[in-house]
């Protein structure tokens, strides 16, 4: 059975006027996702709070959407800090194709069908 799917690989960059920063956050600082996985090269530092107020759109843009969806057009995100006028651009990179099997010990609603027919004589 085939269990792949794919998702997008994003990398996210520090942008806009650094005259206009008012936290720690540095012009071009960036760092990828791939998969459920944050990488951060080097000694590449990333403001917690800015992490914070990212991390629950992630998992969203690393998935298919539609081309009207908002999730689909809008890749800048303002810094939570209402004084900074900094603004992380989240870019589709690539894609991963990943197996269900490899990320979760669920099965998938084939196999479960599969195993309760088994379990019944």
């Amino acid at each position: 059975m085939n269990d792949e799917f794919s998702l997008y690989d994003l990398e996210v960059t520090v942008v806009g006027d650094p005259e206009t920063f008012v936290c720690s956050h540095t012009l071009g600082k960036n760092f990828t996702v791939r998969g459920e996985n944050l990488i951060f090269e080097g000694n590449n530092s990333f403001s917690l709070y800015a992490l914070a107020a990212l991390l629950p759109l992630l998992p969203a843009k690393q998935r298919a959407t539609h081309k009207n969806d908002w999730m689909s057009t809008d890749d800048f995100i303002h810094c939570p800090d209402p004084h900074c006028g900094a603004q992380f651009k989240i870019s589709r990179v690539n894609q991963t194709t990943f197996h269900h099997s490899e990320v979760t010990k669920v099965p998938l609603p084939e196999e479960k069908d599969s195993l309760s027919s088994d379990d019944n004589p």
